[in-house]
């Protein structure tokens, strides 16, 4: 696991909650994470294949997934529900397609597979003995990770 994974993840978020919500991402601590990931209360998993292969994994808590979803819709909902989640896959895949598209420039060439969204009991996950990276972020609605785990082919 390469440090250089982190930037394109982090500027790619900042740039999207930024245009997207209209809310400044301040880098937190990154730290590295091995075998199991702890998950807040909404999950977003991207798959990434090709050059890279690996994990990305988003984890936001409830009220700022809530409050996110406001900023976006307009609409006040009180659970994440069905139309949270997509929201929270498409934000997540977003970010995720643009990262990918930063790696390009360090020729990279990678691909992402569809969102995977888990909301609620999943508080830690399995990541196969992979090492990653934890990337935590701060927002003025609230704080959240990315955890990068990503290996050249």
């Amino acid at each position: 696991m390469k440090a250089e994974y982190i930037n394109p993840f982090y500027k790619a978020t900042k740039d999207v909650f930024q245009l997207m919500l209209d809310i400044d991402t301040q880098k937190g601590n990154i730290r590295m994470v091995e075998d199991m990931v702890n998950g807040k209360d909404a999950n977003v998993a991207l798959g990434v294949t090709g050059d890279l292969n690996g994990t990305i994994v988003f984890s936001f808590p409830k009220d700022m997934t809530l409050q996110m979803i406001k900023i976006m819709s307009g609409m006040e909902i009180d659970k994440i529900d069905s139309f949270a989640s997509s929201a929270l896959g498409e934000v997540a895949n977003i970010i995720g397609g643009n990262a990918l598209t930063a790696l390009t420039e360090s020729n990279y060439v990678c691909d992402l597979a569809p969102p995977q969204i888990f909301v609620g009991g999943c508080k830690s996950f399995s990541m196969a003995n992979e090492k990653g990276l934890l990337l935590s972020l701060a927002t003025p609605i609230g704080e959240f990770d990315i955890n990068i785990m990503l290996k050249e082919k």
